[in-house]
């Protein structure tokens, strides 16, 4: 029994965390979100994750948005924890769905660099081993913050809020999990005002970037995202396939037309420093 357990141990080392098709958690609706306010005028200030975002990140020559953590004053950590107090100490209820969205988009980003904050200096975020459960890796499912009477993590917010509650695969392009095979940390808060074209931006950036895919010799070579996640996709290889030639690039669409499977997909979880 013990040299089974041994094996199954180092299986699971060799694994990618939180990066297989079947490890990737599924979107499980959490009811007590569900609620909203339609019509709502309440907004919510997000001017001091603005000021982080443009004082700390860095969009590279090859198209990579880059934070540099290192040089994060004590003042500016302070500053990112206050944003992140007052979040947790909104009426999430109160707000109607657009302005939801960017608050829990917002959160998640925050969240993030906060956890590689406090742990920094780290090759990866998944040597961020916090998450509770004897195989579990990465900090995704540590409790993280408490809102609206109920302690959430990373995972909840993603896959128990954010995709069940909107059902929108452009929702992938915005939360993001301190990579560079990740879609780019936005340089700007999300705002309910211009939501649907900051996710629009942000789907075209990384479909039309090397790390969104890759056409070589009529082999498709895609994000790992689109396999890990293809049921928020359409579930097929060939809704995949449209979902992209929809963001892509003229050209780039026209190549996608003769194409009609994915052969292999990548991802690279170097921390985007």
């Amino acid at each position: 029994m013990l040299s089974l357990l041994r094996l199954f141990c180092a299986i699971l080392a060799l694994a990618p965390a939180h990066s297989t098709a079947m490890a990737a958690p599924r979107a499980e609706l959490w009811p007590r979100f569900e609620r909203h306010s339609p019509g709502s005028s309440e907004a919510v200030d997000h001017s001091l994750w603005d000021r982080i975002l443009k004082s700390y990140l860095r969009p590279g020559g090859d198209g990579v948005n880059r934070f540099d953590y290192g040089r994060v004053s004590s003042g500016d950590r302070g500053l990112l924890d206050s944003y992140i107090d007052g979040l947790s100490r909104t009426d999430i209820d109160g707000l109607d769905r657009p302005e939801q969205l960017a608050f829990w988009i917002n959160l998640y980003n925050a969240l993030t660099v906060k956890l590689v904050l406090d742990r920094y200096p780290v090759a990866s975020i998944r040597d961020i081993n916090i998450s509770p459960g004897l195989f579990s890796r990465g900090p995704w499912g540590r409790k993280l913050v408490r809102l609206g009477g109920e302690e959430l993590s990373l995972d909840d917010i993603e896959h128990r809020i954010l995709r069940p509650v909107w059902r929108d695969p452009r929702i992938h392009y915005a939360v993001n999990c301190a990579s560079v095979g990740c879609p780019n940390l936005r340089e700007e808060a999300y705002r309910a005002a211009r939501i649907d074209a900051q996710l629009d931006e942000q789907a075209r950036a990384f479909v039309n970037h090397p790390r969104g895919m890759q056409l070589d010799g009529g082999r498709l070579v895609v994000s790992s995202i689109y396999v890990w996640f293809q049921e928020d996709f359409g579930g097929t290889d060939a809704s995949v396939i449209a979902h992209l030639k929809s963001h892509a690039a003229p050209d780039l669409a026209a190549k996608l037309a003769e194409v009609g499977k994915i052969d292999d997909h990548r991802y690279d979880w170097t921390l985007n420093q």
